[in-house]
């Protein structure tokens, strides 16, 4: 039996990752073993989160007073909670590409900006690009013009060079 000083220890742990979270992805868990929980966790883990499987009534305390108090709604049965600290994105990504491929599990719903996410929003969320494939995409955009002028400019500088070229070997011959 869990000692009320481990309790209070484990609510401070998630209490802690709450108020760095983004966001918090609340999936089943059952019928997966450990392994496949800590390749899961991992993975979230690679993205910037973290992974926690915890007792509903700890978690229920834990969230109460901030904007993931919402979730107590979906702390039914064996859940774990996805944390994602530096992405919003990156755990909804891994959790749903888990379960496509280890065809176990569920996403229960999520929590971004204090709204509680249906299990289909979850995975709208998860399919968007992630912070790096953005920010990949909003330097091309901005380096595109540039790249385009730069070439332009370097082409009338070679057709000129080489106009020049002829003229030069025209009055040679």
């Amino acid at each position: 039996m869990a000692t009320k000083t481990f309790k209070s220890e484990k609510i401070d742990a998630i209490k802690a990752k709450i108020e760095k979270a983004q966001v918090a992805v609340i999936t089943e868990y059952a019928g997966l073993s450990v392994e496949e929980i800590t390749k899961l966790r991992r993975e979230i883990q690679k993205g910037g989160g973290d992974y926690m499987v915890t007792k509903n009534t700890l978690a229920k305390i834990a969230v109460k007073g901030t904007e993931y108090e919402v979730l107590t709604e979906k702390l039914a049965g064996p859940v774990a909670i996805a944390f994602g600290f530096e992405d919003p994105v990156s755990p909804a990504k891994a959790v749903v590409k888990f379960i496509k491929e280890a065809k176990k599990g569920s996403i229960v719903g999520a929590v971004l900006d204090g709204k509680l996410m249906t299990e289909a929003e979850t995975k709208a969320l998860a399919e968007l690009p992630s912070k790096e494939e953005l920010y990949a995409k909003m330097l091309g955009s901005i380096n595109s013009p540039a790249s385009g002028i730069a070439n332009s400019v370097n082409a009338v500088l070679s057709q000129l060079t080489r106009a020049m070229a002829a003229v030069r070997d025209q009055k040679a011959a």
